[in-house]
């Protein structure tokens, strides 16, 4: 079959290549659930994947725990605020007024509302205490969709740039203490050899990669980047996220000294 194009292609013609071989595989495979294109891929076996994530050591002792909104990491979600966990979602690429929403396990069970409904981003964006990023308290574990994955711990999303525009941002605002690993869980099928994800300096590497078979430990050797790339923040971003000049602003206010 022709691949369909994806929504974010052209930006980077080798990691388009390598997200439509995996996008391919899943779907030739049945391994994805639903059409994998062009979205961060839900798969079967992430209820096994979520598992072994939430056994880290590093999972149990966080209390503020940060993950992507999509459905392949509604099991990891569920699992956050079961063990009482303070989460933070974001709203699905970040297109209303307001970019995250907080998720108390306490509040949520006061009003009677199923943590497995919850960790739905159609539930939790309306059932979720909208926030600003200024408004969000350091978190302790953080996780991350991906398309593609290699052990040594690079990565790459959906080609949106959402995930390493959040880390920058958290960055550049104290959020995101020495202690806080970046995880994500996949498919074992998305795992690819290392040499076919060539990682720049405002990509965000990964510290722990679950698969519904195996948890990779990767002890990256990538740098972290220390704030928002602002040079490589695309015009479609600018103009489809409502908040972000004047998130820029603050920031660059902030960095000055004036704020």
């Amino acid at each position: 079959m022709t691949a369909p194009t994806a929504r974010w292609q052209g930006r980077n013609e080798t990691k388009d290549a390598l997200r439509n071989a995996v996008w391919a595989e899943l779907e030739a495979t049945g391994a994805g659930v639903d059409s994998p294109w062009s979205r961060i891929p839900d798969y079967h076996g992430n209820e096994a994947a979520a598992a072994r994530l939430a056994a880290l050591p590093s999972f149990a002792a966080a209390a503020v725990v940060k993950s992507n909104p999509d459905p392949a990491q509604i099991p990891l979600r569920r699992m956050a605020l079961e063990a009482g966990k303070l989460l933070y979602a974001p709203v699905p690429e970040l297109v209303k007024p307001f970019p995250f929403v907080e998720l108390d396990p306490e509040d949520l069970a006061r009003r009677g509302i199923a943590f497995a409904d919850a960790a739905r981003s159609e539930v939790f964006v309306e059932v979720g205490k909208p926030v600003e990023f200024h408004q969000m308290r350091p978190m302790d574990f953080i996780v991350v969709g991906c398309v593609a994955v290699t052990a040594a711990g690079g990565r790459t999303g959906k080609g949106g740039g959402f995930a390493d525009l959040e880390l920058g941002i958290f960055r550049e605002l104290g959020l995101v203490p020495a202690h806080a690993p970046i995880a994500t869980t996949v498919h074992d099928i998305q795992v690819v050899d290392d040499a076919r994800i060539v990682m720049l300096g405002h990509d965000q590497p990964l510290d722990f990669i679950a698969t519904p078979t195996r948890l990779i430990e990767t002890s990256t050797l990538y740098p972290d980047p220390t704030g928002v790339a602002w040079d490589f923040v695309q015009p479609d971003q600018y103009a489809g996220i409502p908040f972000l000049r004047q998130l820029r602003d603050r920031i660059e206010v902030r960095a000055d000294g004036k704020g």
